[in-house]
């Protein structure tokens, strides 16, 4: 549980719906801005399989916060 907590420290502590849903939108804010970002690097022919698997590293990590966060706030994970 401590590991979850460094690896995701925006994911705990949510109160109320309205905390959760605030974070799952910050999580997918996020997950936007660097999606554009790594958007505007993939026109680099070289830096393009790069910019493949750090989208697809993002994209999960994203996931993962939000799962945690829904599963913090029904207090499965303890």
């Amino acid at each position: 549980m401590d590991t979850l907590k460094k690896l995701f420290p925006f994911s705990f502590g949510a109160a109320d719906v309205a905390a959760l849903v605030i974070k799952i939108l910050i999580y997918f804010v996020a997950g936007a801005v660097i999606g554009f970002v790594l958007f505007l690097l993939a026109h680099i022919p070289v830096v393009n399989i790069l910019v493949g698997l750090v989208g697809a590293l993002v994209e999960i990590y994203l996931l993962g916060g939000i799962v945690i966060a829904i599963l913090d706030y029904l207090k499965v994970l303890k």
